[in-house]
């Protein structure tokens, strides 16, 4: 186990950002520098405590995923080892957790795909028979498989602020709004990109969820990230079904009509939920046993689905 990092301190490239997990810093005019930190955040609030490693996990699966999907979307890897574009003694701040990645134009939507019945998508379908306006048939149970995955598309929000589900329709005119300059300059629509991330989504999802399943382990729903280049080519950014952005389960506990156990932050979730806190900033301290427990669940995601041992 290595010692966390709650927050890298570069000072050898300029810093753009820092998001829930990850920093952000600018590589010349056209690539970036993505530092995967070992932040936690819940209820989309970054709690205090690091997850030893959490980092490395994330970067390790992404780059997985990234090269395994490689052929059904463009994606977001230039190749560039992260230690050769920061300063000799940052490198250690930077190694195994990073990646250097083209600059991109985000799209404005998180592309959310589900495959079973949980989480907001299963309260949804109690009210509504229905998740995100898309109809269901009667009849499905907690943590049911779904007929066919759902693209759910939400918007992207802020630090302490919530992401909220968005129509199909709605996506596409956001893409439209957002994206007007490099859609004039491509000749491309909104309603195209956002059919095409769509497509992709959906595909990159079938074709995780059969590998994942061979390997013991369930991908209940996952999010995506897209980007446009100069010439509206679409690729794959951010990071891919690691457990920050997914929800794993194992195969062999799994039950229609139950809540599964879980390899991703949901463990945190539900120790959060016995706490008097109101969700709001800043986090409660998270007891050394649920720190240790949830680096061990990112940590075994990790290796069962690479296939090889996680060092660090």
């Amino acid at each position: 186990m290595s010692e966390p990092l709650f927050q890298s301190t570069l000072r050898s490239l300029p810093l753009l950002g820092r998001g829930k997990v990850r920093d952000i810093y600018a590589v010349a005019d056209d690539k970036l520098l993505i530092v995967a930190s070992d932040r936690l955040s819940a209820f989309d609030v970054v709690l205090p405590d690091p997850i030893p490693d959490k980092g490395k996990v994330l970067t390790r699966l992404a780059s997985f995923w990234f090269s395994h999907l490689a052929g059904i979307v463009a994606n977001q890897l230039t190749g560039i080892d992260p230690e050769t574009v920061v300063a000799n003694d940052e490198r250690d701040q930077v190694r195994g957790r990073s990646l250097v990645v083209r600059r991109l134009r985000p799209l404005p939507i998180e592309a959310v795909v589900r495959g079973y019945l949980i989480g907001s998508g299963w309260q949804d379908y109690q009210r509504t028979g229905s998740v995100c306006g898309l109809a269901l048939p009667a009849g499905l149970q907690l943590a049911s498989r779904l007929p066919e995955p759902l693209f759910t598309p939400a918007t992207k929000a802020a630090i302490g602020a919530h992401d909220e589900n968005i129509s199909f329709a709605q996506a596409q005119a956001a893409c439209a709004e957002e994206l007007a300059d490099v859609l004039a300059a491509s000749g491309r629509s909104g309603a195209a990109v956002g059919e095409e991330a769509r497509t992709a989504a959906l595909a990159l999802y079938r074709s995780a969820a059969d590998y994942a399943a061979a390997r013991g382990i369930i991908i209940a729903d996952t999010k995506f990230e897209f980007g446009l280049d100069a010439a509206g080519k679409l690729h794959l950014i951010d990071e891919a079904l690691t457990p920050d952005s997914s929800r794993f389960w194992p195969a062999e506990a799994y039950r229609a009509g139950s809540n599964p156990p879980s390899y991703d932050k949901q463990f945190v979730r539900d120790y959060l939920e016995t706490l008097a806190w109101d969700k709001r900033a800043p986090g409660p301290s998270l007891p050394a046993e649920v720190i240790a427990r949830t680096r061990a669940k990112y940590v075994e995601a990790c290796e069962r689905l690479t296939g090889e041992p996680f060092a660090v």
